[in-house]
């Protein structure tokens, strides 16, 4: 597994980064040739110049992190975020209308987001750590349905990350068509071989220059 760099989305979504902590990401990310940076869309600009001259993606969020954001609104900040230059977008669903069983209000959420994007890969943050096993699996099952590209675990910003059995679940789940991606706790090389193993194609993780040189990391 030595090209773990190439399934790294190299991730700063803290509200308070800056201009020049995005651009040392964007520089991290074409050093170590991590698959993309991921960022929120104030900043998609900034990573588009920094990464003009790499293979690194831009990737960044919609209704992120909480997900109770209108599905238009969902779909206007997509249009707009593609515009900009992302070249992926992680949209978080509607968390509390998976709960209360509206798959077809959940299944017209993510719809709307796969629309605007088009032909850009649109992953599915269904926040697991909130999730009985039976919603994750709706969740992955509507994700499929709308025709998003991967189904992710986690904003990295609620009460929990990945865990092996969520991502297994998750493989399960979803058709070959579907891949998954493992975010939030991914610490250290150890645990990003087995995300891998158990069927993750992507990490997210703000820890993947860390996890490339073998050292722990604390927290998400």
């Amino acid at each position: 597994m030595n090209n773990i760099n190439s399934y790294i989305d190299h991730t700063l979504l803290k509200p308070d980064a800056t201009k020049q902590q995005i651009v040392q990401l964007c520089q991290e990310a074409s050093e170590y040739n991590f698959a993309t940076v991921c960022i929120n869309p104030t900043w998609i600009e900034t990573a588009k110049e920094c990464l003009k001259d790499s293979d690194v993606g831009v990737c960044t969020v919609i209704g992120f992190p909480l997900g109770a954001t209108l599905s238009e609104v969902k779909g206007f900040e997509t249009t707009r975020a593609i515009e900009a230059g992302a070249s992926e977008v992680d949209m978080v669903i509607n968390i509390g209308a998976l709960k209360d069983g509206l798959d077809e209000v959940v299944l017209k959420d993510i719809s709307t987001v796969v629309e605007a994007a088009r032909e850009v890969p649109v992953k599915v943050i269904i926040e697991t750590c909130l999730l009985s096993d039976e919603e994750k699996v709706r969740a992955c099952q509507l994700s499929e349905k709308a025709g998003a590209k991967f189904v992710k675990t986690s904003t990295g910003f609620s009460t929990g990350g990945a865990t092996l059995s969520d991502v297994e679940l998750m493989r399960a789940t979803v058709s070959d068509k579907v891949l998954v991606k493992a975010s939030g706790g991914v610490r250290d090389l150890e645990a990003a071989k087995k995300m891998i193993a158990a069927g993750a194609a992507r990490l997210g993780t703000s820890s993947g220059i860390k996890i490339l040189k073998g050292e722990v990391v604390k927290g998400y």
